[in-house]
């Protein structure tokens, strides 16, 4: 008897628009059309993904140049130090072609850091090293390794 009257209310319900009508709702949120769905005509739509696509490949074409010139400031500073060449760099470099160039900024920094080294390996660098350090500092230090030195090797030898 209750499923009965319970069957009767709810079909009633239905009918008056309170509840039971979202399988209604959802069939009509959901067009089959993307372009009706982003209130577009068919042409804007297919417009619109050509944009985004034309955006995708400039944004990626300019981050693998952004990868190329990282890249051959790498290569630079390697060659800098001497240390062994990445072929993951190299590969990056010719992905992006022979139009990568790195920007001023880094080239400056760079070239600055090379002068600089090659300042103080020089004799004259050196010197000025000399210069700067406290002379009686360095005395008192080779006293002190000297006698550390000395009384190390009295007690280990009977001789002395």
């Amino acid at each position: 008897m209750s499923f009965f009257l319970k069957s009767m209310v709810s079909s009633q319900v239905k009918n008056l628009g309170l509840g039971g009508g979202e399988e209604k709702k959802k069939e009509e949120a959901a067009p089959a059309d993307p372009a009706a769905a982003a209130g577009m005509t068919r042409e804007e739509y297919e417009e619109y993904q050509k944009q985004v696509v034309e955006e995708k490949m400039q944004r990626d074409a300019d981050f693998l140049q952004k990868k190329a010139e990282r890249a051959t400031l790498r290569v630079c500073l390697r060659d800098k130090y001497r240390l062994p060449k990445s072929e993951q760099d190299e590969n990056l470099i010719q992905m992006a072609g022979d139009n990568v160039d790195v920007p001023e900024e880094l080239l400056k920094m760079v070239d600055e850091d090379a002068t600089e080294e090659e300042e103080k390996n020089s004799i004259l660098g050196q010197m000025q090293n000399l210069q700067n350090m406290d002379m009686d500092q360095i005395k008192e230090k080779a006293q002190a390794t000297l006698t550390e030195i000395k009384s190390k090797a009295e007690e280990k030898c009977s001789v002395m």
